[in-house]
């Protein structure tokens, strides 16, 4: 599947990420289009090719053209992420969410993060651009909240709540999903030294949120001699989201790269990250191998879904019945993707169970705890999956009793599976008193004679 390899040796923020994405070839027109579905009013998109040090690239800005009228917030108001940036003689002073890469913005309004949730929600933006979107909301709100001392759904956004940095977020995320929703590597994570001001004095960078996102991730920070701040809160945000693995590129065949600009000039390197589209290939213990295939035999390429998934397993053969059944229950609960266990033989021939968990790559280290805590384990073993999944549409159907709703797996634009979903089947035949497979099989070939 494709890769996107982030180098962020001179940090991250969320306009210099979605400028590289741009010059990548993310078309400008469609990004506009779609962040016109969150219905956000009193702003304007502008990109431009700009340089650094002699690094051409692509500016991304976001231009406030009138006041923003949030709802009515209903909760303290906390302001996160309001600080200053210490550029070495003499501090400017501003508050901003997103420091070293962004333009000039102002901030009038602030949401807090179940408003900026119902924002998103309301949208008619995919589902993987709402989903990822509020997941890098929610890292922000979990640091701000633990750096507050309050629960992450009464913190009160004064900077991310702005116009400018909702559309970064919301932006970054519909910029990947244009781009085909590869598989994130990024370098070693980089910042400047220095000094922030917040509400309540100065602090050292990192940045607190900054600090505590990539902390809850687990990703390791190092400082360089730049004095002032390289990575933004919304930068770690989404690093912490979207990057799989950090380190020096292996293996990667670079068959695009473009350079996202910021604004600032950089005292020991260019103000800009650089962002590499291509394919990671399979490298033997010795010289490396390489064999590319022609485009003469190359595969057909599938318009399916792709994906990057975490695949957590362990042997055990001393838990109980009880206890795997409650473990399954609480990691769906808590958002595996499938929890399953499987019958093996172990050592001194001892019957025992293979217990999977299927989940994403940004809680692998979650659920590896879980099984950790929760069941007999002593280790779990830990690799990671590619996904191909057909795309999928959900059609309504009409039966004599009711409506119930089929999902549809799609290949090449041809229909390749059709399976009615079962928690509709369920209800209707609840209502009807009807049995659940007679529903399912009407459903079912209500859908083929609607598909013709």
């Amino acid at each position: 599947m494709k890769t996107l390899y982030l180098d962020v040796f001179s940090g991250l923020s969320g306009d210099m990420f979605i400028g590289a994405l741009l010059d990548l070839g993310v078309d400008f027109r469609q990004l506009e289009y779609g962040l016109a579905k969150l219905n956000l009013d009193g702003y304007r998109l502008a990109h431009r090719r700009a340089a650094k040090c002699g690094i051409e690239g692509v500016k991304f800005d976001v231009h406030l053209t009138g006041p923003a009228t949030p709802p009515e917030n209903d909760g303290p108001d906390y302001h996160a992420l309001s600080h200053s940036h210490s550029h070495g003689p003499g501090d400017h002073t501003h508050a901003h969410s997103h420091g070293p890469g962004d333009g000039d913005h102002s901030h009038d309004g602030s949401r807090n993060f179940r408003q900026i949730k119902e924002l998103i929600h309301a949208s008619t933006l995919s589902d993987w651009v709402k989903e990822k979107s509020i997941a890098v909301f929610h890292r922000i709100a979990v640091a701000e909240g633990k750096i507050h001392g309050m629960p992450p759904e009464q913190v009160h956004f004064h900077e991310v709540g702005a116009v400018d940095s909702i559309v970064d977020i919301v932006g970054g995320c519909l910029a990947l999903e244009l781009l085909g929703c590869p598989r994130v590597l990024a370098s070693a994570v980089v910042e400047g030294t220095g000094w922030v001001r917040c509400a309540h004095g100065r602090m050292p960078l990192p940045a607190p949120a900054t600090l505590e996102i990539l902390g809850a991730r687990g990703v390791a920070i190092s400082q360089c001699e730049e004095p002032r701040e390289l990575l933004t809160p919304t930068g770690a945000a989404l690093i912490a989201e979207f990057v799989e693995g950090f380190g020096p590129m292996t293996g990667l065949v670079a068959e695009k790269i473009g350079y996202g600009v910021g604004t600032r000039d950089n005292d020991t390197r260019p103000n800009v990250v650089r962002a590499a589209l291509g394919v990671v290939v399979r490298e033997s213990n010795q010289c490396s191998v390489i064999s590319v295939q022609s485009d003469k035999t190359a595969a057909p390429a599938h318009d399916w879904d792709t994906d990057t998934i975490a695949v957590l397993e362990t042997n055990l053969d001393d838990v109980s019945g009880e206890v795997l059944g409650a473990f399954v229950e609480r990691a769906l609960g808590e958002g595996a993707l499938d929890v399953f266990h499987t019958p093996i033989q172990m050592k001194k021939n001892r019957p025992g169970v293979l217990l999977t968990v299927l989940c994403a790559v940004a809680d692998a280290d979650k659920f590896a705890a879980l099984l950790l805590r929760e069941t007999s384990a002593f280790g779990v073993r830990r690799t990671l999956a590619e996904r191909r999944k057909l795309k999928r549409e959900f059609l309504t159907v009409k039966l004599p009793q009711g409506e119930v709703t089929v999902k549809l797996g799609k290949l090449d634009g041809k229909v390749v599976q059709t399976a009615p979903e079962f928690e509709s089947c369920k209800q209707l035949a609840a209502q009807t008193g009807l049995p659940l497979r007679q529903i399912y099989e009407a459903a079912l070939a209500a859908a083929r004679k609607q598909l013709g």
